[in-house]
């Protein structure tokens, strides 16, 4: 688990999982600029590592918990934002199933983030005070909207435009 700077992160710091050791390819077949983007020289053991894309953590207990993409990242007023850092929040509350969070500019110059989720939480009051406490205040939602469920593509993904 890796920062920007490709070090090395303690347990529960949110970075980017990549990936070492015999079985990892050494790149894309016929796609060079992707392969430079995603193989990269491995700095701990030689060989290659493959940046892989997702945010995750170590816990304690020396599993990875999946946070979402790190291809999700915005820039609001001036912050840079990880929406899958905020949407692994949100599932941490009680009561919500699935969250998605995005980028909403509703009216010209006035971006805002809103917070999508299925299921049952108390009040959305108790679900915005609750991630006041885990996250600061640029990264908050400024409106939230419940969902019987969130939109998917064919695949199965969840459909962000939608």
């Amino acid at each position: 688990v890796l920062d920007a700077r490709q070090q090395l992160l303690p347990v529960g710091a949110v970075g980017e999982l990549y990936i070492a050791g015999d079985g990892v390819a050494l790149g894309y077949l016929g796609q060079p600029e992707l392969t430079a983007e995603r193989f990269l020289p491995d700095p701990f053991n030689g060989g290659t590592m493959y940046r892989s894309g997702d945010l995750v953590s170590w816990q304690a207990d020396g599993t990875l918990r999946y946070l979402g993409r790190a291809d999700q990242q915005v820039k609001l007023r001036g912050f840079r934002i990880e929406l899958g850092e905020i949407e692994a929040r949100l599932g941490e509350c009680p009561g919500v199933r699935d969250a998605a969070v995005i980028v909403r500019e509703d009216a010209p110059g006035d971006k805002r983030l809103v917070a999508y989720f299925t299921g049952q939480v108390p009040s959305i009051g108790e679900l915005h005070e609750r991630l006041q406490g885990v996250l600061p205040d640029y990264m908050l939602p400024s409106a939230y909207v419940q969902l019987d469920a969130l939109p998917l593509t064919a695949n199965g993904k969840l459909d962000r435009r939608a």
